[in-house]
């Protein structure tokens, strides 16, 4: 199938194929969509500190401080992402990184307290609805997959001062961490300071509030580790 081989040269993956049947129909619509999307993507790179590849826009996808943002091959932005660059190392994207729909990605929150910026590695994919909070930091690493609506935040409010308002005692920055081959469920909100090594699975819903060592499975409000990768 040509298209199945296109995709293969794209991603550079000799053994990528199909799993489903697809018509005619289906194939025609899904190249005519993407190549809108590509065009879209071809106007953004004019504006990009630095890209690779190729970018699939969907539509209505916002992208600010554009010239902060730097890309890898194949970036896919779906439809209605919101993306604002501003912070000290900006947001990099590397090789076939998807970002589904209606997902927000900041690397600054209040305009007072600079951020410092999202990095994500190759062939990570984030679901739709995606808010990942960049002030302290976000990094996360290659062949990593999400399912809908995870949180990440790498910055708090300071509090300790009973006579001062919450919103004048500044914040605290701190990074987040995931590292590779890490699966995060669906409504996982991951708190700043947490460092996820590789192989993790996060279940969905949990609130992780402290670092989880590699091969984990976690789970829970607040998360614990309830069984290793390793003893399965």
């Amino acid at each position: 199938m040509i298209i199945e081989k296109l995709i293969r040269k794209l991603k550079n993956d000799p053994n990528y194929k199909w799993e489903s049947g697809y018509t005619a129909k289906d194939l025609l619509i899904i190249s005519m969509s993407r190549g809108v999307q590509m065009l879209r993507g071809l106007y953004l790179k004019l504006f990009l500190k630095k890209s690779s590849g190729l970018i699939f826009m969907g539509k209505n996808v916002r992208v600010r401080h554009a010239y902060m943002l730097s890309t890898g091959k194949n970036l896919i932005l779906e439809d209605n992402v919101s993306i604002n660059a501003l912070s000290a190392n900006g947001i990099t994207f590397g090789d076939d990184v998807s970002i589904a729909k209606d997902s927000i990605l900041f690397g600054t929150g209040v305009i007072a307290y600079k951020g410092t910026g999202i990095s994500i590695g190759d062939r990570t994919g984030i679901s739709a609805r995606a808010y990942f909070a960049g002030q302290g930091g976000i990094s996360i690493g290659k062949d990593v997959i999400m399912g809908p609506n995870v949180q990440i935040f790498s910055e708090n409010h300071n509090f300790s001062d009973l006579e001062l308002t919450i919103k004048e005692q500044g914040v605290t920055k701190i990074a987040v961490t995931i590292e590779d081959n890490c699966w995060i469920g669906a409504g996982a909100t991951i708190l700043a300071g947490v460092h996820i090594g590789k192989g993790c699975v996060i279940a969905a819903s949990s609130v992780v509030s402290k670092s989880v060592p590699a091969n984990s499975i976690v789970a829970g409000v607040p998360a614990k580790v309830i069984k290793s990768r390793e003893s399965i």
